[in-house]
């Protein structure tokens, strides 16, 4: 059910030098890169769960907390759509509607961002063509 983790960090020249190596040691690699906030996640296949890092969407500096997320994967845009609809009819709070991140095709990222009523941050999220 998870889909990758997200790490935040103030320096992403450093962190990403860090889990360049580190990761590599796992098989990991670069597999998808946002300028925006200087998004970058690692994983050996996109069907297996990944790691990403970067500056936190809010502008503020990462903490303990802040840019940290939980992702969960599902198989097809309709139900991103649906699951982020449905956090926020529960009480939940949109940190970032459902649409594609990067470019259309055959690696798509199509995702959507929620806070549940505690503040913790997640994503529904699938890869792959409309």
């Amino acid at each position: 059910m998870i889909g990758y983790a997200t790490v935040g960090t103030n320096n992403p020249e450093k962190a990403l030098a860090f889990y360049d190596a580190l990761l590599g040691d796992l098989g990991a690699k670069r597999a998808m890169e946002f300028e925006q906030n200087n998004f970058t996640m690692y994983g050996v296949a996109f069907d297996k769960p990944m790691l990403a890092v970067t500056r936190p969407y809010d502008g503020n500096p990462a903490t303990v907390g802040n840019g940290g997320m939980v992702a969960l994967v599902v198989d097809e845009r309709a139900k991103v759509d649906n699951l982020h609809a449905h956090a926020l009819a529960l009480g939940g709070t949109c940190e970032g509607p459902p649409g594609v991140r990067g470019e259309e095709g055959d690696q798509a990222f199509y995702g959507a961002y929620f806070r549940d009523l505690d503040g913790n941050k997640l994503c529904a999220f699938c890869v792959g063509p409309a």
